[in-house]
């Protein structure tokens, strides 16, 4: 977690009786240079100076900086006793705190800082602490989370369909396709509820259960057609052992598109992320799951196998970037004897977010994916093959840390050997959220 300190500009309330010794004038100069552990080595070397608050509370900052949180606090919490309302010192000690696990005594300290009224820039980075403590209270007791969302939007083909009716395919030459199957734009609302409840059942075992329903509501004539309704629930267990967070899910989903029951989802997974340090953490998935249509679709019913990696790195430095990697392979089995409904697939995707102000965020992602199918449209008597691309950008910015604002932009495109297959999408929209 970034140091509070680089957010607090000119807001210094140090005490003006308390007169800064050599040392401490050194320490701090190191501190400016983000050298924390030669400011910590400098500091071991003047042990006469303890005592003297001017050094305790460089001192402090810089052992905590450095990886010696325990030290870091014994001299902030020197310096709070003779300077308690230092606002600054008391943010370093909160850190301390949330570094050492002392989450109860950490939300204290970062809440009564709070009630002063700090810059904007301030408060925004102590909630980001207040939100981290609330994620990791997970560990230790059962915790709830219930959130709300609406929003509106455009879709510009809402149907997935081709650019324009007059296409040529194989076998049959030019033909024209009818009007559901022509992109469709249309204007949407969206709505979502969702929950989730995380109960810790040994040391690093907790279980988990989390469900969503979500709505997607075109506006009016052919659109509403292309409604479409989403239910999700996932449950399973978490592991952690030293470096490595094992995760067990199993789940089901439920589409519906114009109110009627689409396809339905089964599925198991396992994961695995190992923490190669303090910022980067890699992993490999396994997937497994069952989809089962409904009506005509049902010869498309397959079971799906996925394996893939995931790859994450935090950069220390300005907007405090986050970066995501992931590669997967998989296999579309079918399950009707349809070979030409069954595929493999390869994807990639890269996604960075980033904190670009207080109390806003932001990511941009880029996906692709290669299917290459497993026998002859039934029809057209040609092998299909796809290529699709995707780009994703989300800015968003928090009220509060339970109520926030985002706007979404998404582009799709799909390119196919088949022309029948090809089409573009651009949807794009605001979502306000309440998390409670």
């Amino acid at each position: 977690m970034k140091r509070i300190t680089t957010a607090l500009g000119g807001w210094l309330l140090a005490a003006a009786c308390c007169a800064v010794a050599a040392p401490a004038d050194d320490i701090k100069a190191l501190l400016d240079q983000r050298k924390a552990a030669e400011a910590y080595a400098l500091a071991k070397k003047n042990p006469g100076e303890i005592g003297n608050p001017g050094f305790d509370f460089y001192f402090g900052i810089a052992a905590i900086d450095s990886g010696h949180a325990g030290e870091g606090v014994l001299a902030l919490e020197r310096y709070v006793v003779n300077y308690p309302d230092n606002l600054e010192a008391r943010l370093e000690l909160a850190r301390g705190y949330f570094v050492l696990g002392e989450d109860a005594r950490a939300r204290e300290e970062f809440n009564s800082v709070l009630k002063a009224n700090p810059p904007p820039g301030v408060a925004a980075n102590i909630e980001r602490f207040l939100s981290a403590l609330d994620a990791r209270q997970s560990s230790y007791r059962t915790t709830t989370g219930v959130f709300a969302e609406i929003g509106y939007g455009h879709d510009s083909n809402v149907n997935g369909g081709v650019g324009s009716a007059g296409i040529v395919v194989p076998v049959f030459g030019s033909v024209r396709v009818g009007a559901s199957g022509v992109e469709t734009p249309s204007n949407f609302s969206y709505l979502a509820l969702g929950a989730e409840i995380i109960h810790p059942v040994a040391p690093g075992v907790a279980v988990f259960a989390n469900g969503r329903i979500d709505g997607k509501y075109n506006s009016g004539g052919l659109p509403s057609e292309f409604d479409q309704g989403n239910i999700a629930v996932n449950g399973g267990m978490t592991y952690l052992n030293d470096k490595n967070l094992f995760r067990a899910t199993a789940s089901h989903a439920s589409v519906e598109v114009d109110h009627k029951r689409f396809r339905d989802v089964d599925g198991l997974s396992g994961e695995l992320s190992h923490q190669l340090d303090e910022l980067q953490s890699f992993g490999p998935f396994l997937q497994w799951a069952r989809l089962s249509y409904t009506g005509d679709n049902q010869p498309r019913d397959a079971d799906l196998y996925a394996a893939g990696v995931n790859y994450r790195k935090a950069f220390i430095g300005p907007y405090q970037p986050l970066l995501t990697l992931s590669a997967n392979v998989s296999e579309e089995a079918n399950r009707r004897n349809r070979p030409d409904l069954g595929r493999d697939m390869y994807g990639l995707r890269a996604a960075v977010a980033l904190t670009p102000a207080p109390k806003w965020f932001a990511s941009v992602g880029l996906g692709y994916q290669l299917s290459k199918y497993s026998g002859p449209d039934a029809l057209l008597q040609t092998v299909r093959r796809d290529d699709y691309y995707s780009l994703d950008a989300t800015v968003g910015y928090a009220f509060t840390r339970k109520l926030s604002l985002r706007g979404e932009f998404i582009v799709t495109e799909n390119k196919s050997n088949i022309e029948l297959y090809e089409y573009n999408r651009n949807l794009y929209g605001v979502k306000l959220r309440y998390d409670f």
